[in-house]
């Protein structure tokens, strides 16, 4: 599939070309992650947010001629597109391409990688959520996908109305489903209450299941460099201390604007976080000293977003064999003195954090 990327560059936010340019990098591995073929790229500049297409329209025409220059189906937009503008910006483009916004790339990939029962669960309530305001008609006979349930429309009843009364059916069954795995989770962990618990937090492709396979051995979890490649927590045994049981858990990795409707529906799943006695923050130190100081905020952003307190954390700089700014790293030695810089991959000093968990169980 081939897809032009456009981000911009929010002039009335002062916002530099630089993050612009980040902005652009970063959805241009969203879109590698969906196996997009990147023909063309752009950064446009905004005085302001346009009400009704939020671009400038001569932007979008533009970027019109562009797509149908270089033969491209598909746009993916960095911003939030409302329903309204993502209907508006279609008018103006081809009925054939497809728009993406950043919300909507992001559950695309969601969708891919969801692989129990709980994460499939979770993407479709959150993707039934961002879907049922852009019903605009082209959602239609959605009862193939549902099972047939409430199909049948009243009197006068628009194939619209029945899409937006099938989806809130399958909103309410979803949050029950999910609620009644909330309930199996909290009786799994009032049984690991005796031991000490760790969770693994961080920025997407950050190499937590790199990190947990580091300390856990054998290597199992599935680990690949892409954002997103696991959404499931998965909980291991760390065998540290003969006389303590320690468990550490993987969670979902963390991006900047991550949609609220994932925030929501992946709630549940980080009250494992919230009721570790340690969290390892992971943070990926091959990026440049801007990127890396916009993932640690973005973590504790949405950590705070969550309402999840921390009360004990290591930050862990990892992928050390692959820095290009060693100046970087000296700025974050300085500015994290107890900071640990390893590299999960190739098993460089991980035993530095296998002596720091010990020194915090022993605080604990």
């Amino acid at each position: 599939m081939n897809c032009v990327l456009v981000a911009s560059r929010k002039i009335f936010e002062t916002q530099t070309n630089i993050d612009a340019e980040e902005n652009l990098k970063e959805l241009e591995s969203l879109a590698y992650t969906l196996s997009f073929d990147v023909k063309g790229k752009k950064i446009l500049n905004l005085k302001k947010i346009n009400s009704s297409i939020y671009y400038g329209k001569g932007q979008i025409k533009s970027i019109s001629s562009q797509l149908s220059s270089i033969k491209c189906d598909h746009i993916i937009f960095n911003d939030d597109i409302s329903p309204s503008q993502y209907k508006n910006i279609q008018k103006i483009l081809d009925k054939k391409i497809k728009i993406f916004d950043r919300t909507g790339v992001i559950l695309e990939i969601f969708k891919k990688n969801a692989m129990t029962r709980e994460s499939k669960l979770q993407v479709e309530l959150a993707s039934l959520q961002y879907m049922l305001p852009r019903l605009t008609g082209q959602w239609t006979h959605l009862e193939r996908q549902m099972g047939g349930v409430g199909t049948r429309g009243g009197p006068g009843e628009k194939q619209i109305e029945i899409d937006r009364r099938l989806i809130g059916v399958r909103i309410s069954k979803l949050k029950k489903d999910l609620s009644n795995i909330k309930k199996n989770r909290t009786t799994q962990s009032s049984m690991r209450k005796n031991a000490f618990r760790i969770s693994l937090v961080g920025y997407t492709n950050a190499g937590k299941s790199s990190m947990l396979n580091a300390l856990t051995k054998p290597n199992t979890t599935y680990v690949k460099d892409k954002l997103f490649a696991t959404l499931d927590t998965t909980t291991k045994s760390l065998q540290i201390l003969k006389n303590k049981k320690v468990l550490i858990t993987d969670t979902v990795g963390f991006i900047k604007d991550l949609p609220h409707n994932l925030v929501a529906s992946f709630r549940s799943t980080f009250e494992e976080v919230d009721s570790s006695d340690l969290i390892l923050t992971i943070v990926d130190s091959s990026q440049n000293k801007a990127g890396i100081e916009e993932h640690i905020a973005t973590i504790e952003t949405t950590l705070n977003q969550m309402g999840i307190k921390v009360q004990s954390n290591i930050l862990i700089f990892n992928k050390l064999d692959l820095i290009k700014e060693p100046s970087s790293i000296r700025y974050f030695k300085k500015k994290y003195p107890d900071a640990i810089f390893v590299s999960a991959k190739n098993q460089i000093m991980i035993e530095k954090i296998n002596h720091a968990i010990i020194a915090k169980i022993s605080e604990n």
